[in-house]
């Protein structure tokens, strides 16, 4: 029997108890120690890992080049308690050497940070201290999240205990209209499938439609697997990957692709020619419909960023709508590029001072919002659109605050209207405002 590409990537990996690696193969439901090629940790995950491997006496990680420690969440810090948290990483990214260490001036969301600086590539396998680790999948990458103490025995030692995950292939047909992106189609699939319809299983992802979206919009794909209960999700490699990481580094990859034999437990095929974008209402990721069941309803605010939605190519879509026109009075956008580079990019393409002069607040890169952490905490009843990955009652602050989640193009004629609303009634309007 055939394999699936998860199932290719965990043989390669997997150990065999003499201290070598690669088995022939391996199916669902196998249990592995798998060498790891990069652990990951941000401020609010790593401080536990840390405290676990010295309560232990461990004091050298198994390999400094390849643990990334990222500080995202609170960053800037908000208070004294997230400053502490920040400083137990920057002592132990200190004294361990670490090789791949981001604070406030070189780094940013590390699901955006680590894709953008070539640190994972085809072939890896990828394992991080927060759930939104599978984003990686895109590349052609096994990669999932895990709790802090894992990623201590992973800091350790290299190698990482797991259950190969039964496989659920999701195939896209036909051509996706303007505005509609990867996020209406993660949105599309975690609304036909609920938040636990992939539980445990590596989601993936294929068809004409994902062949034919950027690189961007399918780490936006794998990003939302978590929200249907995956394991991981996954995208083949192909030239758009390989352009990609060529790129951004000179380390070496290898594309794995599924055996036509392999075997899924389940395969899902849809024709989306006729989708439109999507939103998913309070308080379920899964509570999906798309934009004109939901037109006209008021929001206070509307966040464009996130590991899921702010990397240059959504920044550019926000900013070609918002370009000439304003944010409707009451409402607030709070724009933060994902990454430093982002940021940095942004600014020399001139989007920045598009978002500016539309009334926009623009932060530094931070998770911040997103996780109601800060830089856009909601009260008790106001109502935000946002482009994030998670809606669930108390998400972005107050557990009485609806979320909506939607595309960037949604996102800036929602912010521009004051209101749910399509990009094409915004877009279509005579004139700009000044």
């Amino acid at each position: 029997m055939g394999m699936t590409i998860t199932e290719k990537i965990l043989a390669a990996h997997a150990q065999d108890g003499n201290g070598s690696s690669r088995r022939k193969e391996v199916h669902a439901g196998d249990f592995l120690q798998v060498r790891v090629d990069l652990a990951m940790g941000n401020d609010v995950t790593a401080p536990i890992a840390i405290r676990t491997l010295e309560a232990e006496g461990l004091n050298k990680v198994w390999d400094r080049r390849r643990i990334a420690l990222v500080l995202s969440h609170f960053l800037p810090a908000k208070d004294i308690q997230s400053a502490a948290q920040a400083g137990i990483v920057r002592k132990f990214a200190r004294l361990q050497k670490i090789v791949n260490y981001f604070d406030e001036t070189n780094g940013g969301v590390e699901h955006a940070l680590l894709p953008e600086l070539g640190l994972v590539v085809p072939g890896d396998v990828v394992i991080g201290a927060d759930s939104h680790s599978c984003t990686y999948g895109a590349l052609g990458i096994f990669s999932t999240g895990v709790g802090s103490t894992d990623l201590a025995a992973i800091m350790a030692t290299g190698e990482w205990w797991c259950k190969v995950p039964e496989s659920m292939k999701f195939v896209y047909h036909g051509r996706l209209n303007k505005w509609v992106t990867g996020k209406d189609l993660v949105l599309y699939t975690i609304g036909q499938i609920g938040v636990d319809g992939a539980l445990y299983r590596a989601m993936e992802f294929t068809g004409e439609v994902i062949r034919s979206l950027s690189v961007e919009a399918r780490l936006t794909m794998s990003n939302m697997a978590i929200e249907a209960g995956g394991k991981s999700g996954i995208i083949e490699a192909d030239g758009k990957t390989e352009a990609y990481v060529k790129s951004r580094t000179k380390r070496p990859y290898k594309i794995y692709k599924s055996d036509p034999d392999a075997s899924y437990v389940e395969t899902v095929e849809w024709d989306v020619t006729h989708m439109e974008p999507q939103i998913a209402r309070p308080s379920l990721p899964s509570n999906t419909v798309g934009v004109s069941q939901v037109a006209g309803t008021k929001v206070d605010q509307v966040f464009l960023g996130s590991c899921t939605n702010g990397r240059i190519e959504d920044l550019r879509v926000a900013a070609a709508i918002l370009k000439g026109r304003q944010v409707a009075p009451g409402v607030r956008l709070i724009v933060i590029p994902a990454t430093h580079n982002i940021y940095r990019q942004a600014m020399k393409e001139g989007l920045l001072k598009i978002f500016s002069e539309a009334r926009a607040a623009v932060s530094t890169a931070t998770c911040g919002p997103c996780l109601g952490g800060h830089m856009g905490v909601l009260a008790e009843g106001e109502v935000c659109l946002s482009t994030s990955n998670r809606n669930f009652p108390g998400r972005m602050g107050h557990k009485d605050a609806p979320v909506y989640l939607a595309n960037p193009a949604v996102a800036a004629a929602t912010a521009v209207a004051g209101c749910i609303t399509h990009p094409d009634d915004v877009v279509k309007k005579s004139g700009r405002k000044k």
